[in-house]
């Protein structure tokens, strides 16, 4: 791929805008050298005004998404996207979120451009877990473990039980929920059926992967250790 259109899918402009930074000497190479639009360079040699590039396709980020923002590029309101470098949201493929928390939901969110690797995540043959952190309007009754560990508990509106949720008490009236599928607004729905409200819910780890000390509205870029975290297996 010719460096003009390579740089324009990392979201630094349209090819127009990219090709008139390459005629105004704000792309060279590592060691300052100016770069031309035909020159044969690879990825990490490149600058823009004397920056390295963002990273190439196969990019993913752990956020930290605080309550009040969409998984959306489209929102009247505040975005993920808002949270990132402008750039990241004009790459092509696009970064995306690897499934989604609700706007009142906060904590672990991966997005990525990679299509597969999206996919491996979010594929029920995964199984990863998904561990939250749920604060209810109400004290537990006591058979909630059962309930959800069970296998028979149906959602309203649905047609088949849910997979069997371990479920930890942290207190009276908040409970760690580790689940392995993800339907809309599954862990409001499951305490909404046991006739509780979830108030606040806080989603701290995907996989073996958990946010750390990554403050609110944050981000990291994930590697290959990382990934072999999530995954729980060899890279």
């Amino acid at each position: 791929m010719k460096i003009v259109k390579h740089i324009a899918n990392l979201g630094y402009g349209s090819r127009k805008q990219v090709a008139l930074m390459f005629r105004e000497g704000r792309v060279t190479d590592a060691a300052g050298e100016v770069l031309y639009a035909d020159d044969p360079v690879e990825h990490d040699n490149i600058r823009v005004d004397g920056q390295p590039l963002d990273p190439a396709p196969g990019l993913i980020i752990m956020l930290h998404k605080p309550v009040g923002y969409t998984c959306s590029t489209k929102d009247p309101g505040r975005i993920i996207y808002d949270l990132l470098p402008a750039r990241f949201r004009l790459r092509s493929p696009l970064l995306s979120p690897v499934g989604r928390l609700d706007r009142d939901t906060s904590g672990l969110l991966l997005m990525t451009d990679d299509g597969g690797l999206l996919h491996r995540i979010v594929s029920p043959k995964s199984k990863l877990a998904k561990v939250y952190e749920a604060q209810l309007a109400q004290p537990l009754r006591g058979e909630e473990v059962d309930v959800f560990a069970s296998g028979e508990l149906m959602l309203e509106s649905e047609t088949t039980p849910l997979a069997p949720a371990a479920m930890q008490v942290i207190s009276p009236s908040q409970a760690r929920l580790t689940l392995t599928e993800g339907r809309y607004h599954q862990v409001r729905r499951m305490f909404a059926a046991v006739g509780n409200h979830v108030q606040a819910l806080h989603r701290s780890a995907v996989g073996g992967l958990g946010l750390g000390d990554l403050p609110a509205g944050q981000w990291r870029i994930l590697d290959a250790a990382d990934l072999q975290q999530l995954f729980n297996v060899s890279a």
